[in-house]
């Protein structure tokens, strides 16, 4: 049933709305992601002010990162080459390169529509936008449902599968040992109120992706010789002129598309729940902000897990290995053992993190409908019973699961996006308008939004509030009350 749903939810589906709405808004939108990608930097500068009490836009984008930076950059990466061929990786790049547009406006629209809550804090996210964008509540509680179940359930269930897998094959650790660990650590998290650790770990996450990256870097140096080729072979096995993998577009398709979004997440409506808590000037810099996070995830981060296993000489077409053995045996036989033992501490840090803001994103999409503590508490107990769950579960089953619901919320959140886009191209027309006429900040006024249902708290008088240095320790804290 699992397979079933699968092939007519990508297959079908997914392909055409992932790609055909990400190349319609890239095109519609004057390839927006390229047109700011250079003021992406400059716009940080200002990302590290916020309000008292708020988080900046760039803790918004580290938490972003932090959650997109897990299983799927180093086992993800590995599964579609193993079932999609080198070509997956071009599609991975499509998907990111396009994608980057849909985040733009999925993160700018959230913005847009955030909330203020009683304590001064923000709420946004697909529900919200579509509640008050587009006027269904019914619709805004589906994708919170499938929110909640995607990232609160399946997500966590395979980043847990990973993470035991990559313990196992290094230090040859029982997976239900990994497993009870895990879920002894994510379960004091949620019940126990450790603040700290998250901000600890959205410190860490970029120096452990950079250093990732760095590792990449590495394993080219030593091969460097063999590095065109090795992009020869991606590009050529995506279009099934590669021998060995004629005929295989198909797969390679599907594989990049399935694990791209799966590891960048662009479009699939996660990253606009973090996004809309930041304080911000104009909603569109947010945008831009979150559009550079799939850049860093796919173009980075999975490109550096693909030039490892293909550079390594261990993939082998239709071979045995997959997932995160795969690419800690692939950096084991270029620089020595203790490459697999970098590779399981890099995904240990890579996966903490991500539970901490997959659990955020279902309680976040939990709140939406349901203000009661007993769902909380019964939520909190699933997760932990889940994280169980997949550290002892096979492969096929886990990603199947995980997939089938993340199609679906992506289907929810690409309608919606595609039925507001008028309005995110008015938003992004507003602050284009402003560094035409040589604002170098551009300030959002809601008088000219005033048709639109928005949030009179929010914006009102916003840019005139003072602004502060960030507190980077109240990461976690926000989290964790959330």
């Amino acid at each position: 049933m699992l397979d079933l749903l699968n092939d007519l939810i990508w297959s079908k589906l997914l392909i055409v709305m992932l790609i055909g709405l990400g190349l319609y808004f890239t095109v519609a939108s004057r390839f927006v992601q390229f047109r700011y990608f250079s003021s992406m930097f400059r716009i940080f500068a200002e990302a590290f002010q916020r309000q008292p009490g708020q988080l900046s836009s760039f803790q918004a984008l580290m938490l972003s990162v932090a959650g997109r930076v897990g299983a799927g950059n180093i086992a993800g990466v590995s599964v579609a080459i193993m079932l999609g061929g080198p070509g997956a990786i071009f599609w991975m790049w499509v998907v990111a390169l396009v994608g980057m547009a849909t985040s733009y406006f999925e993160c700018s629209l959230a913005q847009l529509y955030k909330r203020r809550e009683a304590d001064g804090s923000y709420r946004g996210g697909p529900a919200f936008y579509i509640q008050h964008g587009l006027g269904q509540r019914w619709l805004g509680i589906v994708v919170s449902i499938l929110l909640l179940v995607t990232f609160g359930f399946g997500f966590n269930a395979v980043q847990s599968f990973t993470v035991a897998s990559s313990l196992h094959d290094t230090f040859g650790l029982p997976t239900i040992v990994s497993g009870l660990i895990l879920t002894a650590v994510i379960g004091l998290i949620i019940f126990g109120g450790i603040k700290r650790i998250a901000s600890m770990a959205d410190v860490l996450v970029p120096v452990m992706a950079f250093s990732y990256i760095g590792m990449a870097l590495v394993v080219i140096g030593l091969n460097l010789p063999e590095v065109p080729a090795v992009f020869a072979l991606i590009v050529k096995s995506a279009f099934g002129l590669e021998p060995a993998f004629a005929g295989g577009i198909g797969a390679a398709i599907m594989m990049g598309v399935k694990r791209g979004l799966f590891s960048n997440e662009a479009g699939l409506g996660s990253a606009p729940n973090v996004a809309a808590v930041a304080e911000v000037k104009h909603p569109a810099a947010q945008g831009i902000v979150q559009s550079l996070s799939v850049f860093i995830d796919t173009l980075l981060v999975c490109t550096s897990t693909a030039l490892i296993i293909l550079l390594s000489g261990v993939y082998q077409p239709g071979g045995e290995m997959a997932g995160v053995v795969l690419t800690q045996t692939a950096l084991a036989a270029v620089v020595g053992e203790w490459g697999r033992v970098f590779v399981s501490l890099a995904l240990l840090l890579f996966v903490f993190t991500t539970l901490i803001y997959n659990y955020y994103l279902g309680e976040n999409a939990l709140g939406f409908f349901s203000q009661k503590r007993t769902p909380v508490i019964v939520y909190r107990v699933l997760v932990v019973c889940l994280v169980l769950w997949g550290s002892v579960q096979d492969l096929g089953t886990v990603f199947a699961f995980a997939d089938v619901t993340m199609g679906l919320l992506a289907i929810c959140n690409l309608v919606a996006l595609a039925l507001l886009f008028k309005v995110g191209l008015r938003l992004m027309r507003d602050y284009d308008s402003q560094i035409k006429a040589g604002v170098e900040s551009p300030v959002f006024d809601a008088k000219q939004f005033a048709d639109l249902d928005l949030d009179p708290a929010v914006w009102t008088g916003q840019a005139a509030k003072p602004v502060v240095a960030a507190d980077p320790a109240e990461i976690g804290d926000r989290v964790h009350q959330r």
